[in-house]
């Protein structure tokens, strides 16, 4: 599998925050996209076909870690799947991050319903307080399979060493994959917004408009 990911132009020492509930000074991480295609290459973290995935969880003991943004898993989400975004909405106001804003909306944004966002610096805290236990078994998931493959090396750099990485994101999800789904949208779907999610509608509907007009 040929993953091309974004290489990262500066190293930066990551800064240290207090956090509150843990007691104790956390150093966050630097999500590092190169290194998660090498766990994954090296065979440290286990990449799961999508087929696999509802054996994996039910029968391995894998946890499902979904790290999509809020409005994304609002659309559709597996069942009692844990729910950490890697990625949060941008809150900055600022002349010139409102300028990004609309640059954004105008070429990207308004095409596929993505939002401008930032990363999410409690990331790695607010997974620790979901999960605790390093050495759980943890499958990360997103739309696509890159977000959650950034995810996968931050949270190994953070000390879990049981992490799988489902292959394609749901996108690649056929239905019946997972067991129970709750949203209003296929799981494969829920990444697509804005002009591109209704002319993906369009389209899924014009064969079956087709054979009725037959």
């Amino acid at each position: 599998m040929t993953v091309l990911l974004p290489q990262l132009n500066h190293i930066h020492k990551p800064p240290v925050v207090l956090n509150r509930r843990l007691r104790k000074p956390y150093r966050l991480t630097v999500i590092s996209a190169v290194s998660g295609k090498e766990l994954i290459l090296s065979g440290k973290v286990r990449a799961v076909e999508p087929k696999e995935a509802k054996t994996v969880v039910a029968s391995e003991g894998y946890m499902l870690l979904d790290v999509r943004p809020a409005w994304e898993r609002e659309k559709a989400r597996v069942k009692g799947s844990l729910h950490v975004p890697l990625f949060v909405e941008d809150p900055d106001n600022g002349p010139i991050t409102l300028l990004k804003k609309w640059i954004h909306l105008g070429y990207i944004g308004l095409w596929t319903g993505q939002r401008f966002t930032m990363i999410n610096d409690e990331f790695a805290l607010r997974v620790v307080e979901a999960v605790p236990d390093k050495e759980s078994k943890v499958l990360v998931v997103c739309g696509e399979g890159l977000r959650s493959l950034a995810a996968v090396s931050k949270l190994h750099g953070e000390g879990y060493k049981s992490l799988g990485w489902l292959t394609g994101g749901f996108n690649r999800v056929s239905e019946g994959d997972f067991p129970e789904i709750e949203g209003t949208e296929e799981l494969r779907f829920a990444t697509i917004g804005g002009v591109s999610f209704y002319l993906l509608k369009l389209l899924v509907l014009l064969p079956s408009f087709g054979q009725k007009s037959r």
